[in-house]
């Protein structure tokens, strides 16, 4: 059994790999617009990273986790010897420690002023929106993209009102 073998190479066109597929693609394709809608407050308000970013992030994210939980379809359902599937904590701590690495690139320093650390944070949000979808948790997933996208709209609103120190 070599992945090069005729009845290999039709096994990726299974019914359960097809299943597979296409349960994957609605997963990335939620989290595709998910991503977006955290998105639009930082495009709109000019940032550098916008709904392209951050839908990027967000599906990267679900297609990465998503892909460990179909191991029953991996090569064509060959089950392979080579195949080890730890955890998905695992790879939960590989994408946020990737993505810490994004968010550092979108801090500014200069001088006393910080800028960048809502995006940062925000992007960071997004591929937990993309985890929590990658794993199934649709609802948490919706809910979550919802509430960032009213912190980052409405709740600065409220910040602006309250009284503060410079």
């Amino acid at each position: 059994m070599h992945l090069t073998d005729t009845p290999t190479l039709l096994s990726f066109w299974s019914p359960a790999a097809l299943q597979g597929n296409i349960t994957l693609l609605l997963h990335l394709f939620g989290a595709m617009l998910l991503g977006m809608l955290v998105g639009y407050e930082r495009s709109y308000h000019g940032r550098a990273a916008g709904m392209r970013t951050f839908s990027l992030v967000c599906m990267a994210s679900t297609g990465i986790i998503a892909v460990f939980g179909m191991p029953e379809i991996w090569f064509g359902g060959q089950h392979l010897s080579v195949v080890t599937v730890d955890g998905p904590s695992r790879v939960i701590q590989g994408i946020v420690t990737g993505i810490g690495f994004l968010g550092a690139g979108v801090i500014i320093h200069e001088g006393r002023s910080v800028s960048g650390l809502s995006t940062a944070a925000s992007i960071w949000a997004a591929a937990a929106i993309g985890i929590m979808i990658g794993l199934g948790f649709y609802v948490a997933g919706i809910a979550l993209a919802c509430l960032c996208a009213f912190s980052m709209s409405i709740v600065i609103q409220l910040e602006s009102w309250l009284p503060k120190h410079k």
